[in-house]
């Protein structure tokens, strides 16, 4: 597991980025290929948009619509679509094969950017030509969300190991799942439950954090963590006999 709260955080910064350059491209590409655009225009909504032939003012109408209130709805939905995905990637974080921060976020981004053109959201596509093109877009920009996606869960969350001395003595639980002898990383300032659940034959003894990880009550086997720093979290038990 991960932080959810920093999965959206991070996906806000790289949400905003990445539609807003799809936004983009989708206005010059339209103005690019206008004929082609108002000529799909007219033919997908002819009771809004006649022909230019018959009236070129309606479909010039039409055309600016599609710019001023498609264009940014997609974007909107877009967006949303994408900060959902990033609070996913946030929470499950930890548990995705690769250790690499960009690498994780890269497979995150292609499956927002699969999402994005699996439900039309990537652009306005109207003939083959803004189709090749959108697709070009998203190959090449899909990627630079996987990088900030990863690099800015990073920078908001930090990393900290939890381990034992005995794990058959001791175990480490934060906020209720088992962390013995795992690192998990966790927003900045975070608070979290730490436990520690002994075997009837052994007592818990106290906790031994690195500087960054602040302590409660380190005498106490159940206590509160907040997180300041990278760090490690120790465990200490004794046998009984």
């Amino acid at each position: 597991m991960g932080s959810f709260f920093a999965g959206i955080k991070a996906g806000t910064l790289a949400g905003i980025v990445y539609v807003g350059g799809i936004a983009i491209f989708n206005v010059v590409l339209l103005y690019a290929l206008q004929p082609s655009a108002l000529n799909a225009i007219s033919t997908t909504f002819p009771q809004l948009c006649p022909l230019p032939g018959n009236s070129t003012a309606s479909a010039s109408s039409c055309f600016q619509s599609v710019l001023a209130v498609d264009v940014p709805f997609n974007a909107f939905v877009a967006f949303f679509i994408a900060l959902g995905y990033s609070g996913v990637f946030g929470l499950y974080y930890d548990s995705l094969p690769s250790r690499g921060p960009m690498v994780r976020g890269l497979i995150f981004a292609a499956i927002i950017g699969a999402n994005l053109v699996f439900f039309g959201f990537s652009g306005y596509v109207f003939d083959t030509e803004s189709a090749a093109a959108t697709a070009v877009m998203m190959l090449l920009w899909t990627p630079f969300l996987g990088y900030l996606l990863g690099t800015l869960y990073k920078k908001y969350t930090r990393l900290v190991e939890f381990s034992s001395p005995d794990t058959n003595l001791l175990r480490v639980y934060v906020d209720g799942r088992d962390a013995t002898g795992r690192a998990r990383t966790f927003a900045t300032t975070s608070n979290h439950r730490l436990r520690a659940e002994a075997a009837e034959d052994a007592s818990f003894k106290e906790w031994e954090a690195s500087a960054g990880i602040t302590l409660d009550d380190s005498r106490s086997f159940e206590t509160t963590m907040e997180v300041g720093a990278d760090g490690k979290v120790l465990g200490k038990v004794v046998p009984k006999y």
